[in-house]
């Protein structure tokens, strides 16, 4: 080898090497990788590699998800082909024969060995009669890839092997399923991972520098992924660093929203029978007075700390949803505590502006509130902010936009430990079902209402009452302390610290839980 040779690099860098090595030695060989950096480039010099040979040559069979990929595909094999002086045809199409009346569309280079590579611009139904190795590309994203998966597993029979290479689409992804199962011993299969930190160690910051005619330099090579992370911002963890995000299915895991969770904050519920908006004025504004006097005002003159500012959000519903408002207050520790919760059902609107009145002028050090103002609810927010400013009530449209700027806010205290919630399976159910969608924290979906003798359904009503609560509580503005000759003030010496696993709380000592509550 002369000293020009000994300076040419390697065409791949190790960490291809690595993924093609483990690969070509188990049937089930998985990678989970960063954006842009060669994996299905390598792959491609493989299948080549393979298919060339005179003495037991292998098919290659590429599924992408698109026609794109697979022209990719093919024209990186191309390529590898006239590098290595392998007389191989140019790329045709033809219709690949996978049992369905239509096939699918492909691309093809076959070799003198009498061994192909060929590249399915979509799923194939079956693989079944096939002999040789199959690379599912970008896996994450393929509308079912356990169906593709089983496909292409029938070559293993016959010494083939399969890939599946992708970059991670969220932790409840299938693909990330099966990473799970292999690592846990469920399924059969080797896992390979590549972060970007990995590759630019092994060297692809220097070849992009190599392939592009610049200058490579440590600072260079810091500046150029300082902008690429920029670039993909809050997604830089899953499409870089190779972490499944909790994105594309539940946004709270179970397990972070009960650690969250405390017996000593109930959530009271009002339910009023059909025809109740029918009945006398007096009556109706009598019936839920002795409501609001019996059943909350207990509850807020011993849950709430009297030298602390209180806050509420808002879910607003008529009818077929609960209106739920959530109130709380913020202890020294920061830790926002939603001391009481409120779910009513089939309430009518002047008696859910009763008790948002009440709310406003019985809760201690009362500061803020933000309003649902989606449909029939922004009549109802407009009157509350004429009545207690527009400084203090915000009407809150819920867009994709708000989501996408208030619910990390919210999950950030759920992740952090800073928000103690009522125990209750309605806070839970409604909580898991905020979902992302096309990366937007959202509730698509309903469920029944676990409550007792409860009908009708959730639709996260809960989970956008807490939202509204957190922002809420974030404002800077000054208190109301309301209070009436006769009310009964409660004081600091009525209040005990109390140890939980996110830090302490201040909770009212002579509280016991009430049935029903």
């Amino acid at each position: 080898m002369s000293a020009a040779d000994a300076n040419i690099p390697a065409i791949l860098l190790r960490y291809q090497v690595e993924a093609i090595n483990l690969f070509n030695a188990n049937s089930l060989f998985v990678e989970e990788k960063s954006r842009r950096t060669g994996l299905t480039y390598g792959f491609a010099a493989n299948a080549v590699v393979k298919a060339s040979p005179r003495v037991r040559p292998t098919n290659t069979y590429y599924i992408g998800y698109n026609r794109d990929m697979a022209r990719e595909f093919i024209a990186y094999c191309g390529d590898f082909a006239k590098a290595f002086n392998e007389a191989a045809s140019e790329p045709d199409e033809f219709l690949f024969d996978d049992g369905s009346e239509e096939g699918i569309l492909a691309l093809r280079i076959n070799f003198p060995s009498g061994k192909s590579i060929v590249a399915l611009s979509s799923r194939p139904r079956s693989l079944r009669g096939m002999q040789g190795d199959v690379i599912i590309d970008e896996g994450a994203y393929h509308d079912d890839l356990e169906a593709v998966l089983t496909a292409a597993l029938a070559l293993v029979m016959w010494g083939g092997r399969v890939a599946v290479i992708s970059t991670h689409a969220g932790a409840d992804n299938d693909f990330n399923t099966l990473i799970e199962d292999i690592r846990s011993g469920k399924r059969e299969g080797v896992v390979h991972r590549t972060t970007l930190k990995d590759a630019l160690e092994q060297g692809l910051y220097k070849r992009i520098c190599l392939v592009t005619g610049k200058k490579w330099s440590p600072e260079a090579e810091a500046e150029w992924e300082r902008k690429l992370r920029a670039t993909y911002g809050e997604s830089a963890a899953e499409e870089l660093d190779v972490i499944p995000a909790r994105g594309s299915g539940t946004y709270l895991p179970r397990a972070t929203i009960e650690a969250c969770m405390t017996p000593d904050y109930p959530v009271v519920r009002l339910t009023l029978e059909d025809g109740f908006e029918r009945r006398d004025r007096q009556w109706r504004e009598t019936y839920i007075a002795d409501w609001l006097h019996d059943i909350v005002r207990p509850l807020i003159d011993k849950l709430f700390d009297p030298n602390r500012r209180s806050f509420f959000g808002q879910d607003f519903a008529r009818s077929s949803d609960l209106s739920t408002i959530a109130c709380g207050q913020i202890d020294p520790a920061a830790i926002l505590h939603n001391r009481l919760g409120i779910e009513l059902r089939n309430v009518p609107f002047r008696e859910q502006k009763m008790i948002l009145d009440y709310l406003c002028r019985h809760l201690p050090m009362w500061t803020a509130g933000k309003m649902d103002a989606r449909g029939n609810g922004q009549q109802l927010a407009e009157d509350m902010q004429s009545d207690w400013g527009f400084d203090r009530i915000e009407a809150v449209m819920a867009t994709q936009q708000i989501y996408l700027a208030r619910m990390p806010r919210m999950k950030a205290r759920f992740d952090d430990g800073t928000i103690l919630v009522p125990r209750s399976d309605g806070v839970v159910d409604d909580l898991r079902l905020i979902k992302m969608v096309k990366g937007v924290p959202m509730i698509v979906d309903r469920t029944d209402d676990k409550a007792d003798g409860a009908k009708g359904k959730r639709h996260g009503d809960y989970a956008i009452a807490l939202m509204n609560l957190v922002c809420a509580a974030d404002e800077d503005i000054q208190p109301i302390d309301l209070h009436t000759v006769d009310s009964r003030r409660v004081t600091a010496s009525d209040f005990a610290v109390t140890t939980t696993g996110f830090g302490t709380i201040v909770r009212h000592d002579n509280f016991g839980a009430r049935g029903g509550w």
